[in-house]
């Protein structure tokens, strides 16, 4: 039987750090810096993210639903979305690029523009949809993206398997997806059954997508943020998720828009 003092796994019975020249003890923040470490904040740290990523899901319902019924907003819109769609890209990957470097109110403001810009955008994606699909074929599409997302995370947060073993093919299935975008805009525009086909390889792998994301949340695997800022950023991934799946169900339940 081995001793704990050689046991570098054995972290959650080693005493506190000594401080020098002190004489109490402190207990590192371990999440704090990007830290993983096995204890209970880690809990916080996931669930924050969800409740932050529910937030800007309702903001984007918001907006979308206020320019769906506002006929003068939805044309300015309509007008701009190019320019919306470049720069949420933008937006997005920029908030990745400096959370670690701003406040992490700064980092939830910006969150929250993301979203609604988003929203902005689903303002006039929606109604695109309703005349092929039909209402209840969008609501079809929102339950069930819903549903998916729901499952992916639960299987995230169950699951012993680390799935960053399968992050090489999230990105293989990441470049792939792109690819067959860009292909259907040139080729194959009018055809449902690409839109179709599109749709249910995005979903598929946006369900792989969702459960790394989730599990990686809850073993707190987000090096080099704080960890109010690494919960923004969480929920900012979950965010994306759950949008992209909504999309892809669009797409199975709207043919070829």
């Amino acid at each position: 039987m081995h001793s704990s003092e050689n046991d570098p796994y054995n972290r959650s019975q080693a005493q506190p750090n000594q401080v020098s020249g002190q004489g109490n003890t402190v207990t590192p923040n371990t999440l704090s810096d990007g830290v993983i470490a096995a204890t209970a904040p880690r809990e916080g740290f996931l669930t924050g993210s969800f409740v932050w990523m529910f937030v800007g899901v309702v903001l984007s319902a918001a907006a979308a639903w206020f320019v769906m019924v506002t006929p003068t907003l939805q044309e300015q819109v309509a007008d701009m979305y190019f320019f919306l769609l470049i720069g949420v890209l933008v937006l997005g990957i920029g908030i990745n690029m400096v959370i670690n470097r701003i406040s992490p109110v700064m980092a939830l403001g910006l969150f929250f523009v993301y979203s609604l810009a988003w929203g902005l955008m689903l303002g006039i994606i929606v109604p695109a949809y309703v005349g092929t699909a039909g209402m209840s074929g969008v609501v079809s599409a929102f339950l069930g993206a819903s549903a998916v997302f729901a499952g992916a995370a639960i299987y995230g947060v169950a699951t012993k398997r680390d799935l960053t073993s399968i992050t090489g093919l999230l990105f293989m299935g990441m470049l792939g997806l792109v690819v067959m975008l860009v292909a259907q805009i040139f080729f194959f525009a009018d055809s449902s059954v690409v839109s179709i086909g599109i749709g249910i390889f995005g979903v598929v792998l946006f369900t792989g997508v969702t459960a790394y994301d989730v599990q990686r949340l809850k073993n707190g695997r987000m090096p080099g943020v704080n960890k109010d800022s690494a919960t923004v950023q969480g929920a900012l991934a979950l965010y994306v998720d759950f949008l992209m799946l909504f999309l892809m169900m669009l797409r199975i339940f709207g043919g070829s828009r």
